[in-house]
C-alpha cells in the first residue's frame, strides 16, 4: 500500500526543518553570546568536516534511497540491500574518520580541539540510516525519533552555553545531538527486516561512486563556499555573517526541497512499473508548489529582511540582511533543479546528465567565488552561489527538453508571480504605515500570507484551488464524523 504523498512530504518537511532547527532556534542567542568570529570559526571547522563525512559518504544517501525503493515491495531483496550498503558505508566512513584524524587532530592544528570533537560527527554519520526509510517512503520514522533529541539539545544550549569561551560546549551538543538522533533510528529495523544469507558488498562501489561525483561538485556550491571564504578572507567574521544568512535560507528552503525527497521514492518506484504518465503527472504537481512557496518567498525576504535580521540577530549584523537578498533567487533554482534533478534524471537512471549538471554549476561557482569573493567577501560568495544554482538548473533544462514541455512549466508561474508583487507591495506599505519594527515585521508576515493566497483564489490558480478543495472537502467529512 503505497503511502500518502501529502503525509509524507509534511513528515519530511518537519524532518528537514528538524535538521536546522536547532541552529536557527539558538541563533539569536548563540550570535549574542559567541559572537561573529566564534560563529565563524563554528562554520569554517564545520565545513572541513563536512567534507570528510562527504568523501566517507561517497553518495551512498542517495543510492542507497532509490535502491531500496526499487525493491520497496519485496521484504528479502531490500533487506539484502540495506545490510550490503550499510556495511560498504561503515568501511569508507571509518577511512574518512582515519584520514580527517592524521591531517587536523594528530598535527595539533589551531583548531584542533574543535577537531577532536568533530570527530564524532563523522561517527554519528556512519550510523545514519534515514536513506533506508525515505527508500521505504516511512518518513514519519524520521521525525519521531529526532523530535525529543532535538528539544534536549536546544534546552543544553541554553542551560550551558553562557559566555564566549563555551564554543566547544556547542560543538559538543551538536555533535551528540546529531549522533543520539542517528541511532535512535536503529530501534525501529527489527520491524522491518528479514534474515539474509550471502552478502555482495562490491557490487555497490561502482553505483555509488557514479553518484559520488554529482555530489562532490554539489559541495563546492554549497560547503566549500564557507571553506573559500575563511581561506580567502582573514576576517573569519565574513564567514559569520555569510553562515547566518544561510541558516535562514536554507530554513526557508527546506520548503521547497523536502517534496524532492518525498518523490525521488514514489517515482523510483513508479519507473520500475513503466508508468510514465504517472511520472509526468507526478512532476506537474512538484513544479506547480514549487512555483506556489519559492517564488513569493523571494519576494518576501525583499520586503523583510531589512527589519528582521537586526530584531533576530541583534546588533553588528546588518551586512546579513543583504546577504539574503543577494542568495534568495536559489529557492527557485534549488527548488526547479531539484525537480528535474533529484525527482525525474535520478530514479529514472540518467545520473550521468545529473552529473555533468552539477559538474558545471561546481565549476561555475569556484570561478565566480575566486573572482567575487577577493573583492565582495561574503556578497561575493552569495552571488556566486546564485550563479551557479541558475546555470545547473538551466543545464538541465537543456537536458530535458524533449522529454517535459519546458513550455508549459515555466508558463505555471505566471501566477505566483504576479501574486507575490502584489504581496511584495502591501508589505512595502505596510512597513511605511507601521513605525514599530515587531508589530511591522509580523503584520507584514501576516498580511502577505493573505494577500498572496487571495490573490491566487481571485486568478483562479488550479493546483491552489485544488489543494483548497481537497483541505474543505477534509474538514467536512471530520465535521460530519463528529
Amino acid at each position: 500500500m503505497k503511502k500518502s504523498l501529502t503525509k509524507n512530504y509534511i513528515y519530511n518537511l518537519l524532518y528537514q526543518i528538524l535538521k536546522v532547527l536547532l541552529p536557527v532556534i539558538t541563533t539569536p542567542y548563540i550570535s549574542r553570546v559567541l559572537g561573529a568570529k566564534n560563529i565563524g570559526i563554528y562554520s569554517y571547522t564545520l565545513s572541513i568536516s563536512a567534507v570528510f563525512i562527504l568523501f566517507g559518504s561517497l553518495g551512498i544517501e542517495l543510492y542507497g534511497q532509490r535502491e531500496i525503493a526499487y525493491q520497496q515491495d519485496e521484504t528479502e531483496k531490500y533487506s539484502k540491500t540495506f545490510w550490503e550498503i550499510l556495511i560498504f558505508r561503515f568501511i569508507s566512513m571509518t577511512f574518512s574518520l582515519l584520514v580527517f584524524y592524521f591531517a587536523f587532530v594528530y598535527t595539533n592544528n589551531v583548531y584542533s580541539t574543535y577537531y577532536k570533537i568533530l570527530m564524532f560527527e563523522i561517527i554519528g554519520n556512519m550510523f545514519d540510516i534515514s536513506w533506508f526509510f525515505q527508500g521505504l517512503e516511512e518518513f514519519k520514522k524520521t521525525v519521531s525519533r529526532n523530535f525529543l533529541v532535538k528539544i534536549i539539545s536546544v534546552a543544553c544550549i541554553f542551560m550551558f552555553v553562557k559566555t564566549k569561551n563555551d564554543l566547544s560546549i556547542y560543538f559538543l551538543i551538536y555533535v551528540f545531538s546529531l549522533l543520539l538522533g542517528n541511532l535512535s533510528l536503529w530501534f525501529y529495523l527489527p520491524k522491518y527486516l528479514t534474515k539474509v544469507k550471502k552478502l555482495n558488498i562490491i557490487k555497490h562501489l561502482k553505483p555509488t561512486l557514479l553518484l559520488f561525483i554529482p555530489q562532490i561538485a554539489m559541495q563546492i556550491y554549497t560547503i566549500l563556499d564557507k571553506t573559500m571564504l575563511g581561506t580567502i578572507i582573514a576576517d573569519k567574521s565574513e564567514v559569520g555573517y555569510y553562515d547566518q544568512s544561510q541558516k535562514i535560507i536554507k530554513t526557508l528552503l527546506a520548503l521547497v526541497t523536502s517534496l524532492g525527497i518525498v518523490m525521488m521514492p514514489r517515482i523510483a518506484s513508479t519507473f520500475a512499473k513503466k508508468d510514465n504518465e504517472k511520472i509526468k503527472k507526478y512532476l506537474s504537481k512538484s513544479f506547480s508548489l514549487t512555483f506556489c512557496i519559492s517564488i513569493p518567498m523571494i519576494f518576501g525576504i525583499f520586503a523583510v529582511s531589512d527589519i528582521f535580521v537586526p530584531i533576530f540577530f541583534g546588533r553588528g549584523y546588518d551586512k546579513v540582511a543583504l546577504l539574503m537578498k543577494a542568495i534568495s533567487p536559489i529557492f527557485l533554482f534549488i527548488g526547479m533543479s531539484n525537480i528535474i534533478g533529484n525527482q525525474y534524471l535520478l530514479p529514472t537512471k540518467r545520473q550521468n546528465e545529473f552529473t555533468v549538471s552539477v559538474i558545471v554549476g561546481a565549476v561555475v561557482n569556484f570561478c565566480m567565488n575566486s573572482i567575487l569573493i577577493p573583492k565582495y567577501q561574503a556578497l561575493g560568495a552569495s552571488i556566486g552561489t546564485v550563479i551557479a544554482e541558475f546555470s545547473v538548473t538551466l543545464t538541465q533544462l537543456i537536458f530535458v527538453r524533449k522529454s517535459l514541455e519546458i513550455k508549459e512549466i515555466i508558463i505555471l508561474c505566471k501566477n505566483y508571480v504576479f501574486s507575490s508583487i502584489i504581496m511584495f507591495l502591501v508589505c512595502i506599505i505596510v512597513s511605511k504605515v507601521i513605525n514599530n519594527n515587531f508589530i511591522s515585521l509580523f503584520v507584514q508576515i501576516i498580511a502577505g500570507v493573505i494577500v498572496y493566497y487571495a490573490m491566487l483564489i481571485l486568478l483562479k490558480d488550479k493546483f491552489v484551488h485544488e489543494i483548497t478543495n481537497k483541505i474543505v472537502k477534509k474538514l467536512k467529512l471530520n465535521k460530519g464524523a463528529k
